[in-house]
């Protein structure tokens, strides 16, 4: 005789998060690290993606993923602002976006790819001559 299995909380269904989702998820996370600039590689592409997209698209930009049921695989495009130990910059995003990807949604990631594309050097008041 076999046997009916009930589910936990009585709900049966399939949960699908999007490619889109963890991409957000992904470049939010390497964003919250000190030393990571902007994401992705042309500065034209980012400026016309400022204009006319949301903070989610913002978001996605330079990251790519691919999503199983359980794992997932992210590559990440990052310029660093100038001065930061880029190698260390690297191990944090990694270990954040791992976090954030498992703490929202349950996925494992296998492989977080990141290519470091660029450097931000940031813009200095010009030194005032009146003392």
């Amino acid at each position: 005789m076999a046997e009916e299995k009930q589910p936990e909380h009585g709900f049966v269904g399939e949960t699908i998060i999007g490619d889109e989702v963890v991409a957000s998820i992904a470049g939010m996370a390497a964003k919250e690290i000190a030393g990571v600039g902007s994401l992705g590689r042309s500065s034209v592409r980012r400026a016309l993606t400022g204009w006319y997209a949301d903070n989610a698209e913002k978001a996605r930009s330079g990251v790519a993923v691919e999503v199983g049921k359980r794992e997932c695989i992210v590559d990440l495009q990052v310029n660093v602002h100038y001065g930061h130990n880029i190698p260390t910059i690297v191990n944090e995003v990694r270990k954040k976006i791992a976090t954030r990807l498992l703490e929202y949604t349950g996925l494992i990631a296998k492989e977080i790819n990141i290519r470091v594309v660029g450097i931000e050097i940031p813009q200095q008041k010009p030194a005032s001559r009146v003392q």
